[in-house]
């Protein structure tokens, strides 16, 4: 197997909306629909699927969700996939599920971040296809800040392509905007100054890998399964080794470092030559920060661990492609991840 990068888009390409979790309420539909015109001003044509019911915690029964996700990323009309956002329990789709199709057919990009990941991941490793853990669709009418890019940058540039991103060094301290009542928000709120931090001790770091990874509270459900083997996909891909992202999306520290601790028993992070924590507004504990959380479960690696990445739930968002060869580079003076789609 090698990795599989799907053609750029050009203006006139299709992209799928569809739910493979949580669809999306009727008050929220307005958002929705700021959206995808922001899409279709890119000059793309949006599609959207018949999985969108968001009266519930899923959009449809399992099954649908996984037919219509199987269809649209083997459609060769179909050139991106991107749902509205995450949920909570994509993990039924897993073993519906058409693994052989998807692996046949020409590769499409698929987006998305949060519960998405639980199919982001296994997409990547069980097929070799490149995926953007990045915005959701409901996220993309946002002004992206300087130094980051949004997935429309992404699924546009083409194999071999390599781009940098930095952070802005402002973040959200916490909440999100309500489309109920402002739909067509376009500005962040970034009020709190931040950077990324080194949990493992001090020096600088500047390591390669092929980038794997996602939201910790999805991920750990797969540990030790055939859906989360990045073990088998380091021998295959990146003899190199891995640069393993992880971001925790609300749960508590003590929970996040069982998670963690779980990952990494399970060889999550065997192949891994550093490892990068996205910035998280989900609560310490008195005995446990987030960050003292990381720490306790992936401190035995013995690899740099850098911090407060935009790579998670706390806004503005920097997407990883998983699959990609990446650099990251932490000083004092800068700080820098480096993708490159090969």
């Amino acid at each position: 197997m090698s990795m599989r990068y799907p053609n750029p888009l050009r203006p006139g390409d299709r992209i799928g909306v569809t739910s493979p979790s949580s669809g999306v309420p009727k008050e929220m539909r307005a958002r929705l629909d700021v959206a995808i015109r922001d899409v279709e001003a890119r000059g793309y044509e949006v599609v959207v699927g018949a999985c969108m019911d968001g009266a519930g915690h899923v959009s449809a029964p399992a099954a649908e969700r996984a037919s219509e996700l199987t269809a649209m990323l083997t459609d060769p009309g179909i050139r991106a996939v991107v749902p509205p956002w995450g949920g909570e329990t994509a993990i039924d789709l897993l073993p519906l599920l058409d693994w052989d199709r998807l692996r046949e057919a020409e590769p499409t990009w698929l987006v998305g971040y949060s519960d998405m990941a639980t199919v982001l991941t296994p997409l990547t490793l069980l097929t070799g296809t490149a995926t953007v853990h990045g915005n959701n669709l409901m996220d993309t009418p946002y002004r992206v800040p300087e130094g980051l890019l949004s997935w429309l940058d992404i699924v546009a540039a083409p194999r071999g392509h390599a781009f940098t991103q930095v952070p802005p060094d402002h973040h959200r301290a916490a909440g999100w905007d309500d489309y109920r009542t402002h739909p067509g928000v376009r500005e962040f709120t970034l009020d709190t100054p931040g950077r990324w931090t080194r949990l493992d001790g001090d020096g600088d770091v500047d390591v390669e890998g092929r980038l794997i990874g996602g939201c910790v509270e999805m991920l750990c459900n797969l540990t030790g399964t055939p859906y989360l083997d990045a073990s088998a996909f380091a021998r295959a891909e990146a003899p190199e080794g891995l640069l393993v992202y992880v971001e925790a999306g609300g749960d508590d520290a003590f929970a996040i470092c069982r998670y963690l601790h779980g990952m990494r028993l399970a060889g999550f992070f065997d192949a891994a030559n550093a490892v990068l924590v996205g910035r998280t507004s989900a609560p310490g504990r008195d005995s446990l920060s987030q960050h003292q959380a990381v720490l306790d479960a992936l401190g035995p690696l013995n690899v740099p661990i850098v911090a407060d990445v935009e790579c998670g739930h706390v806004a503005p968002y920097l997407p990883i492609v998983n699959g990609a060869r990446g650099r990251v580079v932490h000083t004092a003076a800068r700080s820098e991840l480096t993708q490159t789609l090969d």
